[in-house]
């Protein structure tokens, strides 16, 4: 797209060719020595014993099904993020220089601490609910903040961005979706987490006779 339009950014075959390559030669070894090492690992043990016949779900109150959590909840993180996208964004897209990094690592280390946070919450509500199917659900959580991202993407594109190019519109939803793409893995992996730590800390503690 960007050679058909003689773009001065545009990537050379060669460069393009070249990350081709150091992907399948660097990154997939990479990926088969971690797994490798992963099967030699012992396997996890669950703190408790698990009963084989799985328990029957009550029905669940209209705010505690998964699309109404997950959608909710994953405006929290993304609103511990939100006063720094706008430069962010501004530095991307509109060649502005961005100096605040202090700031940036403090909002970092508060949107870290919030995805876990709001990831345990909304799993002990589900839990004490009997709803023991929380783990897709604690990464999509926090991670439904990518969701919010995209669309503050379109928001900023309507409002302050003047793009009038189908291909550059093009491109900046594409690039816009791959970074969203990565803030939801971030955060979810991070609410996951915390989640598998905290599920294992509370039933550990339980003692069966």
């Amino acid at each position: 797209m960007l050679w058909a339009k003689a773009a001065s950014n545009a990537v050379p075959f060669g460069t393009l060719f070249s990350l081709v390559g150091l992907w399948f030669c660097v990154s997939v070894p990479l990926v088969l020595v971690g797994a490798v090492f992963g099967y030699k690992r012992p396997a996890i043990e669950h703190p408790l014993a698990i009963s084989q016949i799985p328990r029957s779900i009550p029905l669940q109150k209209w705010y505690l099904r998964p699309p109404v959590t997950v959608i909710l909840a994953g405006i929290i993180p993304f609103g511990a993020a939100f006063i720094e996208l706008f430069f962010i964004l501004s530095s991307l897209w509109l060649n502005k220089f961005y100096y605040v990094f202090g700031f940036l690592a403090l909002v970092g280390i508060i949107l870290t601490i919030t995805c876990a946070e709001i990831s345990i919450v909304m799993t002990y509500f589900q839990l004490c609910y009997e709803d023991y199917h929380w783990w897709w659900r604690s990464f999509f959580i926090s991670g439904c903040s990518g969701l919010h991202l995209f669309l503050y993407s379109i928001f900023y594109f309507i409002t302050t961005l003047k793009i009038k190019n189908f291909w550059s519109a093009l491109l900046y939803f594409s690039w816009m979706g791959v970074l969203s793409y990565v803030f939801a893995v971030v955060t979810g992996t991070i609410g996951f987490l915390a989640t598998f730590v905290f599920v294992r800390k509370i039933y550990s503690a339980l003692k069966v006779d």
